[in-house]
């Protein structure tokens, strides 16, 4: 079934190629970039303009900054708790990248 407004939108292109609106767009007549992931190219494209990261990537650095505070703390129970902290955000960063590569 088509969609309900594909009449509108397909008048709206006629009139805008009519108008000249694809003219001479940059990279007319060229190949289009290859992509790492086709499927997520948009979303991709609009996470890197807004400088925005994947979830795996914000976590990834809490987990350093878990392990330099490893490196310094001497008071065992405060290393046990820090511990456990790194092996649930290992936990949270395998989830996230599971679900960014989908």
């Amino acid at each position: 079934m088509d969609h309900p407004l594909i009449d509108l939108i397909n008048a709206k292109i006629a009139e805008a190629e009519k108008d000249g609106a694809f003219d001479n767009l940059p990279g007319a007549g060229k190949p289009l970039p290859r992509l790492e992931d086709p499927e997520n190219a948009l979303l991709n494209r609009v996470i890197a303009e807004n400088g925005a990261e994947p979830e795996f990537v914000t976590l990834s650095r809490q987990l350093r900054q878990l392990r330099a505070e490893l490196a310094e703390e001497s008071d065992r129970t405060r290393r046990r708790e820090i511990m456990k902290d790194m092996s649930m955000m290992e936990a949270r960063i395998d989830l996230a990248r599971r679900a960014y590569s989908r």
